[in-house]
């Protein structure tokens, strides 16, 4: 049992949390057949009794027991003191960032003017009450708690993991590597580390990794799935999706295990089975969206979009400030046909993300500019394919859209010059070489009349 230092604690009150503790999910309680939220409320009794309890803090956010809107509730019930409140930054750490973004860009910002040197800066979380201004003021005598906290690994971590979910997986991996290279041992922060190296496709760091990790901890669930990252990012889906369910059943609470697994099945288009593993998941973690988005997905590809639509309104119910949740209810309601209602959900989505955006937004950025195109605002269109061009300059798809909606409004010179463009990426592309030819005839006809 942890306790972060602070008020002394009588050995009769650290016994009644130790109580509570058992109360609300040990494993024995988790085999006995109680559910997430009956140990969600043993923790959170506990943390309230003593909010220098770290290990119920622990419980509750890393098995995803609370929604974000629930957390940001608890951590502002805190009974905390004015010099205790430091402790506020170091718990958001560990919280959901979806809707507090923004609010640690300014908080890394601040330390970093404050001390050049700093790798990491403490976050702030939106919703919960905030320190002191002496806390925050790099110049008054507090400010040494800054200084004190800003090499904390788990405050790096935090940031590799801001990082991760602004879709800047770069800057994430660069983070996580150097924090593994300084301590070797902090384990937990090799998930956002294996998902920014599988996003960016580094299989030889997964590899090694892997190798590293089975040596050290073969009897840890994530030695296990990052063995499956790595045939995952091989697209060898067999071998990764039998190390995934390893690593499930070596730590039955292992979020991103469960998530690989089931995205294992559903990239070998086995829509059961997938569906299978992140009903599991949405059982296990009912305070995570993702397996809730995962399973709207999965509905949405194989063509059942009434169900897909309940799921992601389900997943927005849960995490009301994730882009990707309405990104997806774009999707939806372009396949639809509500082209007004998809680039509403899309419009939404973007003030969502933090400026400047990043090329993991390149998608939702295409998708607007093709909703508004199908409502014949062709000058909007185009400027926004030029925005996600300036993301992704190798889009094939992008050049033949914005070539596709050139033609559209007649302008067939600027159409033929895109066409060329996608074709120069992607030369095997049968719809931008149709209308290209088409593009060409019709210029033909035009110049033939003078």
């Amino acid at each position: 049992m942890l306790w972060v230092a602070g008020h002394p604690e009588s050995r009769r009150s650290k016994e009644h949390l130790v109580n509570m503790l058992a109360g609300g999910g040990t494993s024995r309680a988790r085999r006995s057949g109680g559910t997430p939220r009956q140990y969600a409320c043993g923790y959170k009794a506990a943390l309230s009794a003593d909010p220098f309890c770290y290990d119920a803090l622990e419980q509750l956010l890393d098995n995803h027991m609370l929604t974000s809107d629930e957390e940001k509730e608890m951590l502002a019930s805190l009974k905390l003191g004015g010099d205790d409140q430091w402790l506020l930054l170091l718990y958001s750490c560990k919280a959901k960032k979806y809707d507090q973004v923004s609010d640690l860009r300014e908080q890394f910002e601040q330390l970093s003017c404050s001390a050049p040197d700093a790798p990491a800066s403490p976050p702030a979380t939106s919703g919960v009450p905030q320190p002191s201004d002496s806390l925050t003021n790099p110049n008054d005598g507090n400010g040494t708690v800054y200084r004190l906290l800003r090499d904390n690994v788990d405050v790096v971590a935090c940031q590799a993991d801001w990082h991760y979910h602004r879709g800047e997986y770069q800057c994430c991996y660069d983070i996580t590597h150097m924090l593994l290279e300084r301590d070797p041992y902090h384990l937990s922060c090799l998930p956002t580390h294996l998902a920014a190296a599988l996003e960016l496709h580094r299989k030889n760091e997964l590899f090694l990794r892997a190798h590293q990790l089975m040596e050290e901890h073969p009897d840890r669930a994530i030695s296990w799935f990052a063995v499956g990252c790595y045939y995952y990012c091989i697209r060898n889906f067999d071998s990764a999706r039998r190390y995934f369910s390893r690593a499930t059943q070596l730590s039955g609470g292992f979020a991103p295990a469960w998530l690989g697994f089931g995205n294992s099945f559903a990239a070998q288009d086995e829509s059961d089975q997938a569906m299978a593993a992140y009903r599991t998941a949405t059982r296990l973690f009912p305070g995570s969206h993702l397996p809730v988005l995962c399973i709207g997905m999965e509905y949405q590809r194989t063509n059942n979009l009434p169900l897909a639509e309940q799921f992601f309104l389900q997943g927005r119910e849960i995490c009301p400030s994730d882009p990707l949740v309405f990104n997806e209810l774009g999707v939806l309601a372009y396949r639809n046909k509500d082209y007004a209602g998809a680039e509403q959900w899309l419009r939404h989505a973007l003030t969502l993300v933090p400026a400047p955006l990043s090329e993991a937004w390149e998608a939702t950025v295409v998708n607007l500019a093709h909703s508004l195109r199908k409502q014949h605002q062709f000058v909007e269109a185009i400027q926004w394919y030029e925005r996600a061009l300036a993301l992704n300059p190798c889009g094939a798809s992008t050049h033949a859209a914005v070539a596709y909606t050139y033609h559209l409004q007649g302008m067939l010179e600027n159409a033929i010059s895109n066409y060329h463009k996608a074709l120069g990426l992607k030369p095997d592309d049968s719809f931008t070489h149709e209308m290209l030819h088409v593009a060409l005839q019709e210029q033909c006809t035009v110049f033939s009349s003078f």
